[in-house]
């Protein structure tokens, strides 16, 4: 019974805001999720404010408190719009899940710099303008006195290994990856701790069927272990990063991957 107390207060978020964003499917989703179950208020943040309102019901649902909120995270302006609207409804937010990403596939070779152009876009500029608003908000909000700001920016172990046919996605991730170190050091006497979750590949909506395809196959038998994680493999460490027992973590690079990059 003691462990298990231990456990939960470890984990509660009870009292904090976040703001997702990529809330409305896959990663996104499954963290606000997460958030809402240890506690917090959740702001979701995506494009398709429909399937941010069945997310937020089902929160709701589940004696969570959530608000969905349409934003483009490549537009300065939807971005500040959206932390507005977040504040206006819960105040202050204090915690960042910068997870908004996609993925063109497909060879190098004959990637249309379109692609290119929205890869950049959404994984690197999408995720510099959301921490950069956020980290704003909470100076803003005393965190330099009070302490307690967190930002999680979501990368991938991509960012580190060779991964055929992602040199552009993996690009984006590495950058990433380094920005947040970077703005971990730059923040941290501003009382706000930046770190980065990087998972490994993870059963999704999107990912359906194609680690039971040819080319799954191939990945899967690189892995150290032959099986594909949950998402909920994430949530150790993302309820830590996003919470008060993180005070004295920052600037780090946590590879959730279950050795798939060994």
């Amino acid at each position: 019974m003691a462990s298990d107390a231990r456990k939960r207060a470890f984990f509660d978020l009870s009292g904090r805001t976040a703001l997702v964003t990529g809330a409305s499917s896959g990663i996104g989703a499954h963290c606000a999720r997460a958030l809402a179950q240890a506690g917090a208020r959740v702001a979701l943040a995506a494009r398709r404010l429909d399937q941010l309102d069945r997310l937020r019901d089902e929160i709701a649902a589940q004696g969570g408190e959530a608000i969905a909120i349409r934003m483009d995270v490549t537009d300065e302006a939807s971005t500040t719009a959206a932390y507005d609207a977040a504040e206006q409804a819960f105040g202050a937010i204090d915690t960042v899940i910068a997870n908004a990403g996609m993925s063109v596939p497909g060879s190098a070779l004959g990637l249309a710099m379109d692609g290119f152009d929205q890869m950049v876009a959404v994984n690197l500029r999408g995720v510099f303008l959301t921490v950069r608003e956020g980290a704003r908000r909470m100076v803003a909000a005393g965190s330099a006195e009070r302490g307690g700001g967190r930002i999680v920016i979501v990368s991938s172990i991509t960012a580190q290994q060779i991964s055929p046919g992602m040199a552009v996605y993996s690009a984006t991730k590495a950058a990433v990856t380094q920005m947040g170190r970077v703005l971990a050091k730059d923040w941290a006497g501003k009382g706000i701790n930046v770190n980065i979750l990087a998972p490994g590949y993870i059963a999704t909506d999107l990912t359906d069927g194609y680690f039971d395809t040819p080319g799954g196959l191939r990945l899967r038998a690189r892995f150290a272990r032959d099986r594909i994680m949950d998402l909920d493999a994430l949530d150790p460490m993302l309820l830590y990063l996003s919470g008060a027992a993180s005070a004295q973590t920052t600037g780090g690079v946590f590879a959730i991957d279950d050795g798939q990059s060994l």
